[in-house]
């Protein structure tokens, strides 16, 4: 990808980014607050937008040399970004389902956050093919014509493994970094996140999100539901539950 490429692809997630900044201050602004339910669904979907898009995106930057390390930094930037402007938003089934185990948010208000994050990571695969669709540059046409970009580079096993792994390492941080500052805690987050990826994002693209796992790779699902199911839904599903059990019932009884 040449130079003028990377930068129309930066400027497009930037767009991105202030377009949901936008709707999430309206969505603030004109949704009561007697209602909270559709304004929590409201918040989440357009957060999960953001991170579902931008990922998308950031997806096809994964060639720009010098290779991993402008990739890396550009993880690391973008993570960074999210954070900072997406707070109160969780933006991953997994998160929201540590919520619920640790009786953090009612079963109702957890289901509600979660349908709203797959609703914003199908309305983002829309969006962003959309804007391939244009043809504004090759690398889009190319993505769009890609179908399964089969990003499960090792066994299912193997896979489903590293899925588990990477989801337990990070629900646990997420709930080790509750004490940080916020500004602090963006900053250790994106870092956790971007040597996570350089670890295992060449062999399963190390998403440990399942909302965001169907938005980038939803052909994938189509041609193989059962085994992607099992290693980007199930597997981060299962290593929440994992930390919700050591967290609360193991680390109380050795501490």
């Amino acid at each position: 990808m040449v130079l003028n490429e990377t930068c129309i692809s930066l400027l497009l997630m930037v767009g991105t980014m202030m377009l949901v900044g936008g709707c999430r201050k309206l969505t603030r602004h004109h949704m009561h607050s007697r209602r909270p339910h559709p304004r929590t669904f409201l918040l989440e979907l357009f957060a999960t937008f953001q991170i579902c898009a931008c990922t998308n995106e950031l997806r096809l930057l994964a060639n720009v040399q010098p290779k991993p390390h402008v990739a890396l930094a550009l993880t690391y930037i973008f993570t960074v970004l999210h954070g900072l402007t997406l707070t109160g938003s969780t933006c991953n089934p997994c998160g929201t389902l540590q919520q619920i185990l640790d009786s953090g948010i009612s079963v109702k208000q957890g289901g509600l956050k979660i349908g709203a994050q797959f609703a914003g990571a199908v309305l983002a695969r829309i969006y962003i093919h959309h804007i391939w669709s244009m043809g504004i540059m090759e690398v889009h046409s190319e993505a769009l014509a890609e179908g399964c970009s089969n990003p499960i580079q090792t066994t299912e096993t193997q896979a489903f493994c590293i899925e588990l792994l990477f989801s337990t390492v990070f629900q646990l941080t997420i709930l080790q970094f509750e004490a940080v500052k916020p500004r602090l805690r963006v900053h250790l987050i994106a870092l956790l996140i971007t040597m996570l990826v350089y670890g295992g994002g060449n062999l399963t693209g190390a998403i440990f999100n399942p909302a965001l796992a169907f938005s980038l790779h939803a052909s994938c699902f189509h041609d193989k539901f059962w085994d992607y199911s099992l290693v980007y839904w199930m597997a981060p599903s299962l290593g929440t539950v994992l930390v919700a059990i050591v967290w609360g019932e193991i680390l109380p009884l050795i501490f």
